[in-house]
């Protein structure tokens, strides 16, 4: 006996919405992160001016390792605390590592030279909780609404970066570098309120038979690295870019850093409105591969733009809109594709790959990009972003969409 049509109908608007736990777990883990790395972003924008007026501030590799040496030491701790949530539960480990986090964002505060602010970055990326997130909350999801919650977390990640880009020189001018660290720690204590009390429990999900192969075969395969060296890729420019911009903004466009941010909210919001129907586009008509690969090629424009024009202030403001939009398209897509890649019962252990793939891009962008605006100059920094770049379009092509998986079971 068949079903009538109107109810089949009604089935089919159940199943393509969120439940309100799907809703409420993707929503506040979303936050969860967003408010972790906008704390780590927040100084992005201001750092390497603010450097020069600290002992050694204009070593350029010192001000680079700086900024990114928090990547570092995820790198460091984003497996065996993705592990460890697989096995003692997603959010103890988060949990702690806010508090870790904490604790480094007042050090960081606490220091007046660049040896003790890279001490307390090292700190702050030691809390690790990127893959604890990323697997709550595909645990939280059905696979058909995997990629909009992971949406969710990649756009909270656009708007933490925007945010941190719009308020970071007017915090700067309010606190200074080291009020913006002591604030970045307090969220992270309210944070773990937030983890305790609103986060909703959610049942880990895993397939049986999985359990039984090794752990290296599970997550180690093509699919998967091919997306872990994206991450790696896009924040490599993220951090490169970082290092040479808001100088180049302040000398050649003339431009006070404290008014930066008249720069990147026309630019971030006009970036969004374009990459929002790119990811609704994406995920609705099956083009998920055309995106992504649109977005790796317009990245590598990007490079060679900031390349040629960064004394330009058309050239510059025009190159950072671009980056924008290709980076909140990746940064949207990422997540989904490798919670969708993974296996369910490894989820955990393949998004702390992914998220180490994630902190060793951020170390090595700010770490080659502060040796090379050094000691090869501005030109040099975009000219090897944009190298790895094209390097990541070769990749970009062979990836294909995961296929769809049967309905997993809870435990």
């Amino acid at each position: 006996m068949s079903t009538p049509a109107p109810i089949s109908a009604a089935r089919s608007a159940v199943s393509a919405a969120m439940t309100p736990l799907e809703r409420r777990a993707s929503m506040t883990l979303a936050s969860i992160y967003g408010l972790r790395m906008l704390g780590l972003f927040l100084i992005l924008p201001v750092f390497a001016v603010y450097a020069e007026h600290l002992p050694l501030g204009h070593d350029k590799t010192l001000v680079g390792i700086a900024l990114g040496i928090y990547g570092l030491t995820q790198a460091a701790l984003q497996i065996p605390l993705g592990a460890a949530s697989d096995r003692y539960g997603r959010k103890p480990v988060m949990i702690a590592g806010l508090a870790v986090f904490a604790l480094g964002s007042f050090v960081a505060g606490a220091s007046a030279n660049l040896h003790l602010i890279i001490a307390g970055r090292a700190l702050q990326g030691s809390g690790a909780i990127s893959a604890a997130i990323s697997a709550m909350v595909a645990d939280a999801t059905r696979e058909e609404h995997r990629t909009k919650a992971m949406a969710m977390v990649g756009m909270t990640i656009g708007l933490s970066f925007v945010l941190s880009l719009v308020a970071g020189p007017a915090l700067y001018d309010a606190v200074s570098v080291p009020g913006m660290f002591v604030i970045t720690g307090v969220l992270a204590l309210l944070a773990i309120a937030v983890v305790r009390w609103v986060v909703p429990d959610v049942p880990r999900v895993t397939h049986s038979e999985e359990l039984e192969g090794h752990w290296a075969r599970a997550v180690f395969t093509r699919p998967l690295l091919k997306l872990d060296f994206s991450i790696f890729a896009i924040n490599f420019l993220q951090l490169c870019m970082f290092v040479v911009v808001p100088v180049a903004l302040v000398k050649y466009a003339g431009i006070p850093l404290l008014h930066h941010w008249m720069v990147y909210l026309p630019v971030s919001v006009l970036s969004f409105a374009l990459a929002i129907p790119g990811i609704v586009w994406a995920e609705k008509h099956g083009h998920m591969k055309a995106v992504f690969v649109g977005a790796v090629a317009l990245l590598m424009l990007t490079m060679l733009g900031f390349a040629a024009g960064y004394r330009n202030v058309y050239a510059l403001i025009g190159s950072l809109f671009v980056f924008f939009v290709a980076f909140n398209l990746m940064e949207a897509l990422l997540p989904s594709l490798v919670s969708r890649t993974a296996p369910p019962s490894r989820k955990g252990l393949a998004l702390g790959i992914y998220t180490t793939g994630q902190s060793l891009g951020l170390f090595a962008g700010g770490a080659i990009g502060g040796v090379l605006a050094q000691h090869a100059g501005s030109r040099a920094v975009f000219l090897a972003a944009a190298g790895l770049a094209a390097l990541w379009l070769l990749v970009a092509l062979t990836v294909q969409p995961p296929p769809k998986r049967g309905k997993p079971k809870a435990v």
